[in-house]
């Protein structure tokens, strides 16, 4: 098994957002190993983006084996936390319940759209999970964390999901609409350690 990378500190400190403050995004991902975070920075900068990280040993850039980072779009406000949980390893545990959560929703639409949703689910080798601070949001980092979800769908094999949303389409449709349920369904992020400040 590979090594699991330490959790990486966010560039500003503070106290953790209240469950209703936050919003999660994420995208199941058939491909079998994560991709280097160093892919992800190169990719946001090819589409201008400006991704603000926290000083870090530039290997673990290119180590695939990460389960935390904090990207920021702008210094003045709250980083984008990104995390990945996988089917092995330390957070197989929360990858699983998330698995199984969805697989449940979703069997509730029995539509075709529906189906692959499921399958995509299903066939999951890892999640990339973004959380947000829906009050510190601004346009500029709802386009960013577009930008991070497009990476993971593009790249990894993957459907993108946001909680009080639905499942989207490679086009960026909304084709399982889930707005009836606004929280996440495990009531927040991966159970992961807390970000150090």
């Amino acid at each position: 098994m590979a090594k699991e990378l330490p959790i990486i500190a966010s560039p500003q400190s503070g106290e953790e957002p209240a469950k209703q403050d936050v919003a999660y995004s994420r995208v199941f991902c058939q491909r079998a190993e994560t991709p280097p975070l160093k892919l992800l920075m190169d990719f946001l900068k090819a589409k201008n983006q400006t991704p603000l990280i926290p000083t870090m040993d530039p290997e673990a850039l290119d180590d695939w084996d990460w389960t935390h980072i904090s990207i920021g779009y702008n210094r003045e406000r709250k980083p984008l936390q990104l995390f990945c949980v996988r089917n092995k390893g330390t957070y197989k545990e929360v990858f699983e319940t998330e698995k199984f959560t969805f697989l449940n929703r979703l069997s509730a639409h029995d539509h075709m759209e529906g189906e692959i949703a499921r399958e995509f689910v299903t066939r999951a080798h890892f999640i990339a999970t973004i959380q947000m601070t829906k009050n510190d949001m601004t346009d500029e980092g709802y386009d960013f964390n577009g930008w991070i979800l497009e990476f993971f769908q593009e790249n990894c094999d993957g459907i993108v999901q946001i909680d009080g949303q639905g499942f989207f389409s490679p086009k960026g449709d909304l084709v399982v609409d889930m707005q009836e349920i606004s929280e996440s369904p495990t009531d927040g992020a991966p159970t992961l350690p807390a970000a150090e400040a």
